[in-house]
């Protein structure tokens, strides 16, 4: 039988594969000021119609963005904004990372 605790660190890490693509991350990036049609996130991602529905379609499998059809329009929207607290501290974590490599290559070029 499954543990408790498996199930909860699975659940995260479909949350962290969901995330784990440029595209899905400029589409949230996007979709951060609030809902948005369909027709202004593609132009905005710089990528085909289809190859967004199916990005979008991970996002919201995985709970992050959810739909609605407004007349012929379909909207996409964040479900929880924390989200966006998840991805600004990997943004930092990553900055930093960034910081101590670029310091230890500088320190071992001198030697």
């Amino acid at each position: 039988m499954e543990n408790k605790n498996s199930g909860i660190l699975r659940a995260k890490a479909e949350v962290l594969n969901a995330l784990a693509h440029p595209l899905r991350l400029k589409i949230l990036e996007k979709l951060r000021s609030g809902p948005c049609c369909v027709c202004k996130i593609i132009p905005y991602v710089n990528a085909e119609q289809s190859n967004v529905s199916h990005h979008l379609a991970i996002l919201k499998n995985a709970g992050i963005v959810r739909c609605e059809k407004k007349g012929l329009e379909v909207w996409y929207e964040v479900v929880d904004y924390r989200v966006f607290e998840i991805i600004d501290i990997l943004g930092e974590y990553v900055i930093e990372s960034l910081k101590k490599k670029s310091e230890l290559l500088k320190e071992m070029a001198r030697k």
